[in-house]
């Protein structure tokens, strides 16, 4: 199939199109600078010029490939809602180009939020009332189903690992290296799921080549990894003190990234793995942050 990507190359977006080049689909990537553009010209990969402000552009993008997967979204946290409003009007642009197709698109959404505290499974849909959050790319996608597009999500795990990761996990190695301790909250039970970005990349294939009427797909390799697990090896490396933190003492040490060391959100893929034959092969987070983010 010829894919269009937005995120072409983010973290996870890059990945996906090693991936799909690998088993012989083409790719165009959506690229928003000159720098974005170079750097997928020198991998061979097709340049769409635009953004996700550019809806014309994301439309013709989208009617000129047989499927688009959505990894792009702007992480700047100081204008949090502003971006998540700007993904679902790039979202419902691209199910209008799809719309009456059935060509496949594949929606990037997490894990994070959706039932807080008990294990989650992909029949899960989180309650806006019950756990605001700013971003919402589901109800672009259901509403891009309901208008004959073959839409897949994937739900990223929070930490999405690997060499080169400059996600979650390195924030919290950057905040030890700063205040000389690595920290968890209370008793650091609240547990991360985690994947390797070259099995999410995999399962976005496997998506896109299965091109559903409508499902929802768990990138998560590990259920739920304890948040003190994850502090302990940290302190290892650096050889600082590992702590808990309570109280005020929380947003002293995490600031703006104490929501996100709080999460505690255990997430099943079973189901994903049994409909797609989708069986993560790479390292775990814990052996990952053992080996891959410490020079």
């Amino acid at each position: 199939m010829r894919a269009f990507v937005t995120g072409a190359t983010g973290w996870v977006g890059s990945a996906v199109i090693e991936e799909l080049l690998a088993a012989g689909h083409s790719v165009t990537g959506l690229a928003r600078s000159e720098a974005a553009a170079a750097a997928l010209t020198s991998r061979g990969i097709a340049v769409h010029r635009g953004s996700l402000e550019d809806l014309e552009s994301l439309q013709a993008g989208a009617a000129a490939a047989d499927a688009v997967i959505h990894t792009a979204f702007n992480h700047d946290f100081s204008r949090f809602a502003e971006n998540g409003a700007v993904e679902q009007r790039a979202l419902d642009a691209i199910g209008s180009a799809l719309a009456g197709t059935g060509k496949p698109l594949i929606v990037t959404s997490g894990v994070a939020l959706i039932a807080p505290g008990r294990l989650v499974t992909e029949d899960d849909v989180r309650d806006p009332d019950a756990v605001p959050f700013p971003r919402n790319p589901e109800s672009a996608a259901l509403a891009a189903a309901a208008r004959g597009v073959r839409v897949s999500v994937i739900r990223l795990a929070p930490s999405v690992h690997g060499k080169g990761d400059h996600g979650f996990v390195p924030i919290v190695i950057g905040l030890a290296r700063e205040h000389g301790v690595s920290a968890y909250i209370g008793e650091g039970n609240n547990r991360w799921p985690g994947v390797h970005r070259r099995d999410a990349a995999r399962l976005y294939r496997l998506a896109l080549e299965r091109a559903a009427e409508y499902a929802v797909y768990h990138a998560v390799a590990e259920e739920g990894v304890p948040f003190r697990k994850i502090a302990d090896i940290i302190g290892r490396h650096l050889n600082v003190p590992v702590v808990s933190v309570t109280g005020d003492k929380v947003g002293a040490h995490f600031g703006w990234f104490a929501h996100f060391a709080h999460i505690d959100a255990p997430t099943s893929s079973a189901k994903t793995q049994q409909a797609l034959a989708w069986h993560p092969t790479e390292p775990s987070l814990l052996e990952d942050l053992d080996e891959a983010y410490f020079p």
